[in-house]
């Protein structure tokens, strides 16, 4: 993977979904959902905001949609392993 390292977009992601959730980042488990963490659905678009500026990437989420959205946002993990797939696509 080039362009940011792993563990950093992990570190990145989870800091923007702690910040939305008003948790300290290490609450925060990659097996947590967006439920378990208290983000609705405005939280989920200012999430996605967030990480389309932390990573000048675009993300690829209708949230009129979500399930229909190719970005995974089932959990923690899947988030990071969503973003980390659209910086791979960047580069």
């Amino acid at each position: 993977m080039t362009g940011p390292a792993k563990r950093d977009v992990e570190r990145v992601v989870i800091g923007i979904l702690a910040e939305q959730a008003a948790m300290r980042p290490e609450d925060v488990t990659l097996v947590a959902t967006l439920e378990d963490l208290g983000i609705d659905s405005l939280g989920v678009v200012e999430t996605i905001f967030s990480i389309e500026e932390a990573f000048d990437i675009q993300v690829p989420f209708n949230a009129n949609q979500p399930e229909a959205s190719e970005f995974e946002i089932d959990t923690v993990g899947s988030i990071v392993r969503s973003v980390e797939g659209l910086i791979a696509a960047t580069a």
